[in-house]
């Protein structure tokens, strides 16, 4: 017996070294494919020529080998090979690499939670020191094990010797802090914060003050959640007041820039306005669509959260959302949303008499000019012409792995993924992931690739 499994181990090891073998030789005949392809200027995915592929491989089976195991093997060397192949292209330009400190070399932040961490974070990618305060003496620990930061036993301690202070604290308490960052920062160190309303703070008379707020963060906040890259990419607003020295503001930009943010200046009454608008009214109106349902519900019967439909769970997704947070931000910024409230209340009035005169004609022109301007705001969004995003519907079950199989097969094809979303239904069901490519024509050959791998992609 054991000479049997000898020759047996020592027979499927020379089985495996030719399948190695095998494998080498064929990336280095799809290389040559992909050379003669772009030396031509054709594609050199073929999603049909795959297919056709893998119709003959299982039609050759000779077994024991299943015909779905035959499509699996092959569908994952297929995929692996283009991985390797598109390893060697370029990459694309990630995040800043260079020292984000932009004219800081110590760094001082005040409130060490999910946005005070992720400063920390991400200004130690170019080891820039940064040391750190917070009343909570929980927060500041997890803080500094997890960012790096020094921990500061006092704010006077925290901002001794600091180029640059960020005040990262709640809406509600922004102001005294701010102030007392003032009043224990040095003459040459600049003052910035984050908080989400702006118009107390456009009342701090300081030359040192530049009033800021970065548009990223999430429903819940800690340290714990912090991450260096969570301003790429993301809107920091600021706000400076006719107090505030100009090299100061450019200063600042210059490091919310290097941290991965793109700064745009606005005044602080503008700031709020807007904020109101496009946050502020959604938080408030998803909270108010929660309870609506949750009254309907109250009598005992569940049926309204029980058999709640997807549009629901997307509208309510920022229900209700860190209490505490949320109400400092309702009540600093009260009076811009109940005007953003006000304007809603009369969009409302209007559809329900236009649904009370049963007038068709006003229904379809209301839903096709908020077509239109969701299309607007999603070319904004990606950068992309509304008519060149495409959606693509795919039904997903309910089981580990699906995710991560749709994206790399996407993945290995270079078909970018611009955005998605996952609807859940039931554990039966599963979900729907609708996924947001760029071009009718990589929306074609991700529908081809996924219908390819049994997934029913509309």
């Amino acid at each position: 017996m054991t000479d049997d499994l000898e020759h047996l181990r020592t027979e499927i090891g020379a089985v495996d070294r030719q399948l190695l073998a095998g494998l080498n030789r064929r990336l280095e005949l799809v290389a040559r494919v992909k050379a003669h392809k772009d030396a031509v200027g054709e594609r050199w995915i073929d999603a049909e020529r795959e297919a056709e592929l893998l119709r003959d491989l299982a039609s050759a089976n000779p077994g024991p080998l299943s015909e779905r195991a035959v499509s699996s093997i092959f569908t994952a060397v297929l995929d692996v090979l283009k991985q390797e192949l598109a390893a060697d292209r370029p990459a694309r330009p990630g995040p800043r690499s260079g020292p984000p400190s932009a004219g800081f070399e110590r760094l001082a932040v005040v409130g060490t939670g999910l946005v005070g961490a992720s400063v920390a974070l991400a200004a130690r990618r170019g080891g820039v020191h940064c040391s750190g305060f917070d009343t909570d003496a929980g927060t500041l620990a997890d803080a500094a094990g997890i960012s790096g930061l020094t921990p500061a036993a006092s704010l006077a301690e925290a901002v001794a010797g600091a180029d640059l202070v960020v005040v990262a604290v709640p809406a509600g308490v922004a102001v005294t802090s701010v102030r007392e960052a003032l009043d224990v920062a040095g003459p040459d160190a600049t003052v910035t914060d984050v908080a989400s309303t702006k118009r107390a703070l456009a009342a701090l008379e300081d030359a040192r003050f530049v009033p800021g707020h970065p548009v990223a963060g999430g429903v819940t906040g800690g340290p714990r959640r912090a991450a260096a890259d969570l301003f790429d990419g993301a809107t920091w607003f600021l706000t400076p007041t006719a107090a505030t020295a100009a090299e100061r503001v450019a200063g600042v930009e210059r490091f919310v820039t290097a941290l991965g943010a793109r700064p745009v200046r606005l005044e602080a009454t503008a700031h709020d306005r807007l904020l109101a608008l496009t946050s502020h009214l959604p938080h408030a109106l998803a909270n108010l669509l929660m309870l609506r349902v949750a009254a309907a519900a109250a009598a005992g019967d569940e049926a309204p959260l029980a058999h709640a439909g997807t549009s629901l769970r997307e509208m309510t997704r920022v229900a209700g959302a860190n209490p505490g947070i949320w109400a400092d931000i309702f009540l600093e910024n009260a009076d811009e949303i109940a005007e953003a409230l006000a304007g809603f209340r009369t969009a409302l009035d209007e559809l329900e008499e236009t649904l009370r005169r049963a007038d068709r004609a006003a229904v379809e022109g209301s839903i096709a000019a908020a077509a239109t301007a969701r299309e607007r705001m999603d070319a904004f969004a990606y950068r992309t012409e509304a008519a060149q995003l495409n959606r693509i519907r795919v039904r997903v079950p309910d089981r580990p792995g699906i995710l991560a199989r749709i994206t790399q097969i996407l993945g290995a094809a270079r078909i970018n993924i611009e955005d998605f979303e996952l609807r859940h239904v039931s554990p039966e069901y599963g979900g729907v992931l609708v996924i947001l490519v760029a071009g009718a024509e990589n929306a074609e050959r991700a529908r081809a690739l996924l219908r390819r791998e049994g997934y029913s992609a509309a």
